[in-house]
C-alpha cells in the first residue's frame, strides 16, 4: 500500500486514483497513553551484549528502546524527542525507516522506564518492558559486571522479543 497499487491491481480496478498522504508539520504528543499504545504496535525493547576489552569481565550490556516507522513520518518521530526529553533520529535509507532511540542509560532510568510505568503497555510487548526494566535494576546494582548478573541478563536476554514463548 504505502508503495501504491501493483500493476495487476492497477489493470482490475483502473478508475481508482491515488491520493497523497496528507503531511503533518510541527506534532504534538496531545496524550501520553498514546506514545504507550504507539509503543505497543511499533516499539521494541533491546538488550544487548558485546564483547568489550574494557570491562573485568570481557562484556558490556547496552540497553535500547526503540520506535521504529516509514521516514515520512520523521517529524511525528521528532515529536517523542520533545516529549520525553531525551532520545535521536537514526534514519535507515536503505530500508525507508526512521527510529526515535533512546540508548543512554540515565535516559532509559529516569525517564523511559518512569514513563511506561506511569503510562503502561499492554499486550505481550508489555512482558517485553517488564524484562527490559529487570535488566536496567541489575545494572543499576553493577550485577552485569559480575559473572553471575551477566549470565542472569543472558537468561532475561533470551526470553524477549520475537524468542518469547506465548503461553
Amino acid at each position: 500500500m504505502n508503495l501504491g497499487l501493483t500493476s495487476a491491481l492497477s489493470l482490475a480496478f483502473p478508475n481508482v486514483l491515488p491520493i497523497c498522504k496528507p503531511q503533518f508539520k510541527n506534532l504534538v504528543v496531545q496524550n501520553p497513553y498514546w506514545i504507550a499504545g504507539f509503543t505497543s504496535g511499533d516499539g521494541c525493547f533491546f538488550i544487548s551484549i558485546a564483547k568489550s576489552p574494557f570491562t573485568v569481565s570481557g562484556y558490556t550490556v547496552l540497553l535500547r528502546f526503540q520506535i521504529a516507522q516509514h521516514n515520512r513520518d520523521v517529524e511525528l518521530m521528532k515529536s517523542f524527542i520533545t516529549y520525553l526529553e531525551c532520545g535521536r533520529i537514526e534514519e535507515n535509507s536503505k530500508s525507508s525507516m526512521v527510529y526515535f532511540v533512546v540508548s543512554r542509560f540515565e535516559d532509559i532510568i529516569k525517564k523511559v522506564i518512569p514513563f511506561f510505568d506511569k503510562y503502561p503497555i499492554f499486550g505481550i510487548k508489555s512482558m517485553d518492558f517488564k524484562s527490559f526494566k529487570n535488566v536496567a535494576k541489575l545494572m543499576q546494582g553493577k550485577a552485569h559486571l559480575t559473572t553471575e548478573g551477566l549470565e542472569q541478563i543472558r537468561t532475561i536476554k533470551a526470553e524477549m522479543n520475537t524468542l518469547r514463548e506465548i503461553e
